[in-house]
């Protein structure tokens, strides 16, 4: 073979070879130059300098995004992860403990079955009207919505954990009724708190949290001040058998955007009628059943 059709072969044989310049977007060979249009806007000078830091905005913000709190505020972030539910079997028996967060994740009560302990403060005034609280729009679960006087948790301490007389429910009750309504312990002493019953409730407040509560229901008959906390607590409102009956339609019908607590509503439509009665006859502890969990 000649050596001019040999040097020839060998431009064939050898893969032509391509190089990239950035800063003309061309791809360039021996046989082709080819042009590829940018995707981007040219980058300044400036903006090359700043780009460190917008990429380190840009992270901290996706994770702020994704952290398990985010969307709350400061009071109820606080309360989520400092303070411990007490975890119970489906006999009240203690089984554990667990943060606020954990327990309330729909997630966690569907697949681990977490089941805590709860308490429903149901607070009568002289006239035998009921005190009712909306829960603040910044509550993680049901906000804005109506309830009894209120609800919450005993908590993993001491103080908490006396099962004698359901003390440490009680204890836990005269703490929140503090916290949320500003109402003095001296006004509700813990030894006039009417334990009537339990019972047992599963129920979702949207696609993330939920409640699922062996809850105790208690009743105190009197006159207290009230200074609600904007933290906890939107509205306050006594009503008498009447009035809350017009709330119950209202609610039922959609009206005027009103909701009521699941755990509220279970009381009301199984109990609280007939126990209203025993508070007006001052006949409450002919009413009490806390051997029975009632399972709703």
């Amino acid at each position: 073979m000649s050596s001019s059709i040999a040097s020839r072969l060998a431009v064939y044989k050898t893969p032509p070879r391509f190089s990239f310049a950035p800063s003309s977007n061309s791809f360039r060979s021996p046989l082709l130059r080819l042009r590829i249009p940018s995707l981007q806007p040219p980058i300044s000078p400036a903006a090359r300098r700043i780009s460190p830091t917008i990429c380190s905005s840009f992270v901290a913000a996706r994770a702020m995004a994704d952290a398990p709190d985010a969307g709350m505020d400061a009071v109820q972030r606080k309360l989520m992860f400092d303070d411990e539910c007490i975890l119970v079997d489906e006999n009240d028996g203690e089984v554990g403990h667990e943060s606020k967060y954990n327990c309330h994740l729909w997630e966690n009560i569907q697949t681990k079955h977490m089941l805590h302990r709860a308490f429903s403060v149901f607070l009568f005034n002289s006239k035998y009207e009921l005190l009712l609280q909306q829960r603040s729009a910044t509550k993680v679960t049901f906000p804005l919505v109506w309830t009894n006087t209120c609800c919450s948790h005993p908590l993993y301490r001491e103080s908490e954990l006396i099962h004698e007389n359901s003390l440490g429910v009680r204890n836990a009750a005269q703490r929140k009724l503090l916290d949320e309504l500003g109402i003095p312990a001296e006004d509700v002493p813990v030894d006039e708190f009417t334990p009537l019953g339990r019972m047992l409730y599963k129920a979702p407040s949207d696609g993330k949290w939920g409640e699922h509560e062996l809850d105790y229901l208690l009743f105190i008959v009197k006159d207290v001040s009230v200074n609600p906390n904007p933290d906890e607590v939107a509205d306050i409102k006594y009503v008498n058998k009447e009035q809350l009956r017009e709330l119950l339609r209202k609610a039922d019908a959609g009206e005027e955007g009103l909701k009521l607590s699941p755990w509220f509503r279970l009381v009301v439509d199984n109990f609280l009628y007939k126990w209203w009665d025993h508070v007006e006859k001052d006949t409450l502890h002919e009413a009490a059943d806390m051997k029975t969990i009632h399972k709703l």
